[in-house]
């Protein structure tokens, strides 16, 4: 008996082969195969929630800003407080905690 006899008859069909060996290039082998599309999607998906983060901050950067530039006592108090500014007859202590 030969081993081709034992073969089922579909899988002898050019048109089957053909197709499961496209099948097989295109899930597995090409560039653009399932794997990388799969990884591709979820790197889309963390960008897209990072846009949104950044969209948010950007927000309230925004309106944080509008506020310094309205209000000269917060300005002062940002001043003071991030840039350790002083008026010239004072003098500025720094407490830095141990943890």
């Amino acid at each position: 008996m030969k081993v081709l006899d034992r073969i089922p008859k579909p899988l002898k069909n050019f048109y089957v082969l053909l197709g499961t060996f496209f099948l097989v290039w295109m899930l597995f082998i090409d560039s653009n195969d399932f794997v990388s599309q799969y990884r591709l999607a979820s790197e889309l998906n963390s960008l897209k929630s990072q846009k949104e983060y950044y969209q948010d901050k950007k927000v309230e950067v925004i309106k944080d800003r509008e506020e310094l530039t309205t209000n000269q006592r917060l300005l002062e108090k940002f001043a003071r407080e991030n840039y350790l500014m002083k008026k010239p007859s004072e003098d500025i202590y720094v407490v830095v905690q141990n943890d």
